[in-house]
């Protein structure tokens, strides 16, 4: 079968034996995924990746252990859990640590004709979402995150740096939990799909403000924005990490310290809420959608996918 493949910094089209479902397992056929700022990562070098990527997608399950999935448009979780750990038995599998993730840690991605999850991990995707809205469940996930690791107050304001896929996914679903969000990014047509949301934007070209949230939230995917971040958290305030960056990061600690912030690394979220949100059409998502590749053009989606500036690309399986 035909699967997307990252290895040394390039994406290619691969040969490769179908997969094989094991006990509690689906087996998928992939109908659309999305190429999100983490593959374009593993590209780079993150985790030393080679092989499948792709974990955002909606999928028909095409065999099952339990006959009712059969037939069934999901989405699922991507970690996959050993369910025998102490951090299992506490609900947090997605930091077991004898997991693998899909299509990042030791488990082929979704970028394939047909790829397993386990069963446990399938969300059926509401009759009335579309594939191109149900793609967007694992980003709108993570970005609900945030609200159930921060107990953020009812209307406070919340700063979110950067406006590419992620952090524009992250000002929405927080205005659309209540929350007055200030986006800063640099560029003024994405900003404006954040405003259709009644996010508050702003060009992020001179001088920012500094000391001035007790909220933010860092999805810039660079050094130089988490250092932004920081200034701009007031004392005693919280920083929320969502970038996902390859290689290290220097952070100048002392601002962190004197000012006595809490740092809250962010990544994946329940989907259960994520779907909600979708199906409640609070989400301007069509305007994200950047280009649509069929799965034999992986390599020129990466790459329209990799260029500055660009939001969502799609992979039609």
């Amino acid at each position: 079968m035909k699967a997307a493949w990252i290895e040394a910094g390039e994406v290619s089209l691969r040969d490769v034996p179908p997969p094989k479902r094991l006990p509690g397992q689906a087996l998928l056929r992939l109908i659309t995924g999305g190429i999100c700022n983490t593959d374009l990562e593993l590209q780079r070098g993150y985790y030393g990746f080679a092989g499948t990527p792709g974990h955002e997608f909606v999928a028909e399950v095409i065999a099952a252990d339990d006959p009712a999935w059969i037939g069934q448009r999901v989405v699922g979780e991507i970690n996959l859990a050993c369910g025998k750990c102490d951090w299992c038995a506490r609900d947090l599998g997605r930091h077991c640590p004898q997991r693998t993730v899909l299509g990042i840690v030791r488990h082929p991605g979704a970028f394939a004709e047909k790829f397993t999850l386990p069963e446990s991990n399938l969300r059926r995707v509401p009759a009335g979402v579309s594939t191109e809205h149900a793609v967007f469940t694992e980003p709108v996930a993570a970005s609900c995150e945030i609200l159930e690791q921060v107990a953020i107050p009812a209307a406070a304001a919340v700063a979110v740096l950067g406006d590419g896929k992620l952090g524009l996914l992250i000002a929405q679903v927080l205005a659309a939990h209540g929350l007055r969000v200030r986006l800063f990014g640099r560029h003024a047509d994405k900003l404006r799909i954040a405003a259709l949301a009644g996010v508050s934007t702003e060009l992020a070209t001179g001088a920012l403000p500094e000391a001035a949230f007790r909220y933010v939230v860092d999805a810039t995917g660079s050094a130089e924005g988490l250092a932004q971040a920081v200034r701009m958290t007031e004392p005693r305030g919280t920083l929320i990490l969502k970038s996902t960056v390859a290689g290290r990061v220097a952070v100048e600690t002392a601002p962190i310290i004197v000012n006595e912030l809490t740092l809250v690394g962010s990544r994946c979220g329940r989907f259960e809420p994520a779907l909600e949100l979708i199906a409640a059409g609070k989400l301007h998502l069509d305007e994200m959608i950047a280009g649509r590749y069929p799965l034999s053009a992986a390599p020129r989606a990466f790459a329209q996918a990799g260029t500055r500036g660009t939001l969502k690309v799609l992979l039609d399986g």
